[in-house]
């Protein structure tokens, strides 16, 4: 019989649910969760320190990474991007706002499946030109928003690209974490896997991902026709001044 594989140190994953359902600070939920594997792993403190410094370390550079792209959506935002894109998307007359996410989210998925994982993103994608679309599609049917549907639709159009790159991700054999349960189950468990074996098996886990997600922006096209028919107009203007 192989070795028997503890499971001890995937609390670690409970520790991040619980952190982020409880709205905890990101940073201090990852370092709680980063303690809580070592230890359930039986890591010495000095090697969990090590390997949290190693972590810092390796990515003190990425927020210059971010800062560059952001300045340049700066610009074209001054230039007028988000009111270009709504104009763009309102000469589309069966254009809606569900629809037009579930076309994001497939595009999304199939994109980050071929490892093209930065096409997308909320700084560089989402806020800029997803969002902005999502509004004037949703205004060129029913008129202006109030603030809360507003919100409402770039939380989905934010939850769609969150959702179409986790998913997506998973199919592309490259990423690291294919890399890292096949090293894993070979290290610990003396299992033998393939990279493009794993990775396949996460199409279903997308296609069941894109069939959910997609259900809710089909519902999202219904709860703005029902959410704006009996809100009047008067009142919108007057929330939007």
């Amino acid at each position: 019989m192989g070795e028997v594989v503890s499971l001890w140190p995937l609390t670690g994953i409970a520790v991040i649910v619980v952190g982020f359902l409880l709205r905890f600070n990101p940073v201090l939920v990852v370092i709680v969760a980063g303690i809580v594997t070592g230890l359930a792993a039986q890591m010495p403190i000095a090697t969990i320190l090590e390997k949290l410094g190693e972590g810092f370390l390796n990515t003190r550079n990425l927020p210059f990474i971010l800062l560059i792209p952001l300045a340049v959506i700066g610009l074209l935002e001054r230039h007028g991007l988000k009111e270009r894109a709504q104009a763009w998307i309102a000469k589309i007359h069966s254009a809606t706002a569900g629809r037009l996410l579930v076309v994001y989210l497939f595009a999304r998925e199939m994109t980050a499946a071929l490892g093209l994982t930065s096409l997308g993103g909320h700084p560089q994608m989402v806020r800029p030109l997803l969002a902005p679309m999502a509004e004037g599609a949703a205004e060129k049917h029913h008129g202006p928003l109030p603030g809360a549907v507003r919100y409402r639709l770039r939380a989905m159009s934010a939850a769609t690209d969150n959702v179409g790159l986790f998913f997506g991700e998973d199919i592309f054999v490259a990423f690291g974490a294919i890399i890292f349960m096949h090293n894993f189950m070979l290290e610990s468990g003396g299992i033998q896997t393939e990279p493009l074996h794993i990775a396949l098996w996460g199409i279903p886990t997308a296609a069941c991902a894109f069939l959910i997600h997609g259900a809710r922006l089909w519902r999202l096209d219904r709860y703005l026709q029902r959410e704006l028919a009996k809100t009047p107009a008067a009142a919108v203007k007057g929330e939007t001044l």
